[in-house]
């Protein structure tokens, strides 16, 4: 491990809640056999998801072996022109084989043209599924994008929960709003119409209040959200502190243990949530023996984000050591490869799609642990 590396690491910190600018240089870059570095929301109202996010990066990059990787982190700011300006500034410090990149779709569809114009891939986990549906041959996306999670979010309510008559609320960033009009869609091909919907609510609203009175005069059987960590949790607590005991059905974003962290077990009762997995329930011994070790590292509970982005740089790292050796070489491996990853198995469809499995997890009240109630994959992640 190079001098670079090390002061890299330490910066990190061991929370992995740190932010770091730049840590490179060209002459670092020119120093290590590869240059992969991390381009996301370390700040802003995002920080949350970032910081899983880049955690899982980290985690997998630090394992590299026969080979020495830079991996500096670049902080996007959680806006559109900085995550632009962050992917520029780290591609002109070298060339690099491949960027791990923002969870924000917002962000991304901004750093999309600049990775086109460099031709180097990114490595993200954003659910916004125009991402890979719009043609571009350098996004590989390690999470199952929002039109196929969406059917695990809306089956569940429908076909498990038994629930007619849901309220259906969504933020104003585009993973709120994209998410929002695929449960439109999902609830619509169940037979099911919302009794109340609303997509207007900004991510930084701090009082519910109004929007839970209008969930309750609705007659929902159901609260269903699809939305960023802040107001999700928001919704979440003060729903409960006003006696709203509807079953909750939130988006990934709250299974995340700084989310959790927040609420009490009981409060947690009669919650559920779609996740790409859940390696905090340790459900298996591979699962187990990864969300110990990023315990370990960390110092805080693992989540479905912090996995896919690491089984995603874990595919990229193997696939380097099979022998590819440029940006071009990894766009060209990582479009026909399997890879069997702690989460999942992972291979595209063709668009750079690399993941199709999703969980349902639940809360007893009794722990800030959930466990998986229901596994999708395939074509249970479709429907028609």
């Amino acid at each position: 491990m190079n001098d670079t590396r090390a002061r890299c690491r330490a910066q990190l910190g061991a929370t992995g809640l740190a932010v770091l600018i730049t840590c490179g240089s060209a002459s670092a870059v020119l120093a290590a056999d590869f240059y992969l570095p991390i381009v996301m929301p370390i700040t802003g109202f995002l920080s949350v998801e970032g910081g899983s996010q880049r955690n899982g990066a980290v985690m997998a990059l630090e394992t590299a072996k026969g080979f020495t990787v830079d991996f500096p982190v670049f902080d996007t700011g959680t806006s559109a022109t900085g995550a632009a300006a962050a992917l520029d500034k780290a591609l002109s410090q070298g060339s690099a084989i491949a960027v791990a990149s923002s969870i924000f779709g917002t962000e991304m569809v901004a750093m999309k043209p600049v990775a086109e114009e460099y031709k180097v891939p990114l490595l993200t986990i954003s659910g916004l599924s125009v991402l890979t549906e719009s043609g571009s041959n350098y996004i590989f996306r390690f999470l199952p994008n929002d039109r196929e999670i969406k059917v695990a979010h809306a089956r569940y309510v429908v076909e498990e929960l038994k629930k007619t008559k849901p309220a259906l609320i969504g933020d104003t960033t585009a993973y709120g709003q994209g998410g929002f009009k695929l449960l439109q869609e999902d609830f619509a091909k169940l037979g099911v119409k919302p009794v109340y919907e609303d997509s207007s609510i900004a991510p930084d609203t701090k009082d519910m209040s109004p929007l839970l009175a209008k969930i309750k005069d609705s007659g929902a059987d159901s609260i269903v959200l699809h939305m960023v960590s802040a107001p999700m949790t928001l919704i979440t607590k003060q729903a409960r502190a006003a006696g709203i005991d509807l079953p909750i059905i939130n988006s990934s974003s709250i299974v995340e243990p700084t989310a959790t962290a927040l609420f009490e077990p009981p409060e947690l009762a009669n919650m559920c949530a779609e996740t790409p997995s859940a390696p905090e329930a340790r459900a298996t011994p591979d699962m187990k023996a990864w969300a110990d070790a990023y315990k370990k590292r960390f110092g805080i509970e693992p989540d479905g984000l912090a996995l896919g982005q690491y089984d995603g740089t874990m595919m990229t790292l193997q696939l380097i050591g099979d022998g590819a050796k440029t940006a071009e070489d990894l766009v060209s491996t990582l479009g026909k490869s399997t890879y069997k990853g702690v989460a999942m198995t992972y291979k595209s469809n063709g668009h750079g799609d690399m993941a199709h499995d999703a969980d349902i997890v639940c809360w007893d009240g009794k722990s800030r642990i959930p466990q998986i109630a229901k596994h999708y994959s395939g074509d249970e992640l479709i429907l028609k």
